[in-house]
């Protein structure tokens, strides 16, 4: 489980280190506000996942902790 959220935690931290490049990027250019409304869109589903992920993981474990109890 452990190598997992290292993985994990990695893969968010590289997608969010390309999204401030091309938010700096887009800035130079002129051109922040269509990637400042793409990064807020992202952002709400990155949220939206992690809020699905912990009603998934809380199911789990109230289930494995009544057989566990049960």
């Amino acid at each position: 489980m452990y190598h997992y959220t290292t993985a994990l935690r990695e893969y968010l931290a590289g997608m969010l280190r390309t999204h401030r490049a091309r938010l700096a990027n887009a800035r130079e250019r002129g051109d922040a506000g269509a990637s400042a409304v793409e990064l807020a869109i992202i952002t709400a589903v990155i949220l939206g996942i992690a809020v699905a992920l912990l009603a998934v993981i809380k199911i789990f474990v109230n289930t494995e902790s009544g057989q566990i109890h049960g």
